[in-house]
């Protein structure tokens, strides 16, 4: 795969995620169920229904998916892939179950790390980063992508718009970072998972900045804030799986922002032997 095959993969992966949308919003509109899964996360019908449309409409790219809510795939199989889709088909359950419509479709294409080509790799911190990322929120009809050396873009009634390429969506869309003029040193935290080390962070930030302002969101819209530039800091000390950042890391790389493990101080890697996510900033 070179770098001219990755807006055509991008397209196939907006429409995926537009088709995913109108699952998600024809169950947002009706009395839907709650389940629960084994570790006792939220499941709704529009996941699975978002989860079927995506996995249809990746099917014709030939490469694997690995999905939140597809079968379990062992560690030594997915790492043996070159490159796969890594899928969250709805991002934020809690927020779609509360109707905040604070929740999104994250669709990312990942690659090997240089040193997972041909040599030994550290299966345990990573052995994948994304190259391309598409990010949905449905009910607002808003579309933010980036492939690599492509930049990052946000458009508003992007499932409206007429078919296009990557390339003219982003004649059509607003690249990031968008031109800001913040107050205050701007902090975006989770609406639904608050933990004592973020609070710790929020009052160190108080005291480096004097004022800052605080805003709480859903989903992996807090990392395409940073992307866009409308927050400073996006801190997550609480867990999250690779699926959830996978798409919002591509963004805001290609939007000159980074996402930094907080172990390693690097930026993120992916594929690890678990799929839980270190604790992270987004800056």
């Amino acid at each position: 795969m070179t770098k001219s095959d990755l807006p055509a993969l991008v397209g196939v992966a907006t429409r995926a995620a537009f088709d995913a949308g109108r699952e998600i919003l024809a169950v947002y509109a009706s009395a839907f169920a709650v389940e629960h899964k084994d570790d006792r996360s939220p499941l709704t019908e529009a996941d699975k229904r978002a989860h079927r449309a995506i996995v249809s409409a990746l099917a014709t790219t030939g490469l694997p998916v690995l999905s939140e809510e597809g079968h379990r795939v062992e560690a030594a199989e997915r790492q043996s892939w070159e490159h796969y889709w890594l899928v969250d088909p709805l991002d934020g359950t809690k927020e779609f179950i509360d109707r905040n419509d604070e929740f999104t479709v994250n669709i990312a294409l990942m690659s090997p790390t240089p040193r997972a080509v041909g040599g030994s790799v550290d299966k345990q911190n990573g052995t994948h980063v994304p190259i391309a990322g598409v990010l949905y929120v449905p009910v607002a009809d808003t579309l933010y992508f980036a492939w690599n050396g492509g930049g990052a873009y946000r458009t508003e009634q992007a499932a409206t718009r007429p078919a296009a390429s990557a390339y003219e969506r982003a004649a059509m869309a607003t690249r990031l970072p968008l031109p800001q003029h913040l107050s205050a040193y701007t902090i975006v935290a989770s609406r639904s998972h608050q933990s004592p080390e973020t609070l710790a962070f929020i009052r160190q930030k108080e005291n480096e900045h004097g004022t800052i302002a605080l805003t709480h969101m859903g989903s992996a819209l807090k990392i395409c804030l940073v992307a866009e530039g409308a927050a400073d800091v996006y801190p997550r000390f609480a867990p999250t799986m690779e699926w959830d950042t996978a798409a919002g890391h591509a963004i805001c790389t290609e939007a000159g922002r980074d996402l930094i493990d907080h172990s390693t101080l690097a930026p993120m890697r992916y594929n690890k032997n678990e799929l839980v996510n270190n604790w992270f900033i987004v800056q």
